[in-house]
């Protein structure tokens, strides 16, 4: 039976914001440091655009993204419930391959669905605080903003909803699991609007209370957002992360001109 909207999209969205709140702080490595400047903010929002133009203009792009994302995500995944994410420990790193197993098996059914989908949010965790290890702050948190203003730019212009309907219906051989995008219900979710919620977490993750609090933000004003959802088809859900983002630099900004 088919899982009616309401509690489809709050399932994705609860995911979204549970992925804000995973990163946390990786060691600054030597590799990290050499790795590091400015540059690394343009992949969040060339991860969208490129990926978006690449699957209108190159034939079989989707199909190759479904066949990287089922060999990337996961041992990314792994990495997350192993070691980067907040109360990961090695043992549960094995935690991945139940996923797997549970999101091929049952690849038909909402618990198939469920577990595809943390499969890729928690492999996004690992991108994102990977990304946040290399990337400035301040630059990381433009490269949201810039994320969230290209997809709504896709989708206003109406050039999101084609490579998205092709990236959404791609499936893998042998019946394996899609990996690539979420699929929950009735809802689905682009995969960039988890990875974005990750580096809106890595970006915070030094500082937990604002990294929860963050996260809270995000699930409220994606929930504000999606009543849109009576007018519309389709947004762009990189949008309450963004705004999460730039509501809290605001509320820093006065108090810190408050305080001083």
């Amino acid at each position: 039976m088919a899982l009616p909207f309401i509690p489809s999209d709050a399932g994705l969205l609860v995911l979204q914001a549970g992925v804000v709140a995973a990163p946390k702080p990786l060691p600054s490595l030597p590799l990290f440091r050499r790795l590091r400047g400015p540059a690394w903010a343009l992949v969040p929002i060339a991860s969208i655009v490129v990926v978006v133009f690449a699957i209108r203009f190159l034939s079989d792009t989707a199909t190759g993204l479904t066949y990287l994302a089922l060999v990337a995500v996961p041992p990314l995944a792994a990495a997350a419930l192993g070691w980067i994410s907040h109360g990961a420990r090695p043992p549960v790193a094995l935690g991945a391959v139940v996923l797997f197993v549970l999101a091929w098996v049952f690849r038909r059914s909402l618990t198939g669905e469920a577990a595809a989908a943390l499969l890729s949010a928690l492999s996004c965790v690992t991108l994102g605080a990977l990304l946040g290890a290399v990337a400035p702050g301040g630059w990381l948190k433009l490269g949201i903003i810039a994320m969230a203003v290209a997809d709504t730019w896709l989708v206003v212009a109406n050039l999101l909803q084609g490579p998205n309907a092709s990236l959404i219906a791609a499936h893998p051989g042998a019946g394996l699991p899609r990996l690539q995008t979420e699929v929950f219900g009735s809802v689905t979710m682009g995969y960039g609007d988890l990875f974005v919620a990750a580096l809106l977490g890595a970006v915070l993750a030094s500082n937990r209370r604002r990294q929860l609090i963050a996260a809270g933000l995000t699930l409220l004003l994606a929930g504000l957002f999606d009543l849109l959802f009576l007018a519309v088809n389709e947004l762009p859900a990189t949008v309450p992360v963004a705004l999460a983002l730039i509501v809290l630099e605001i509320w820093d900004r006065r108090r810190k001109s408050r305080l001083g």
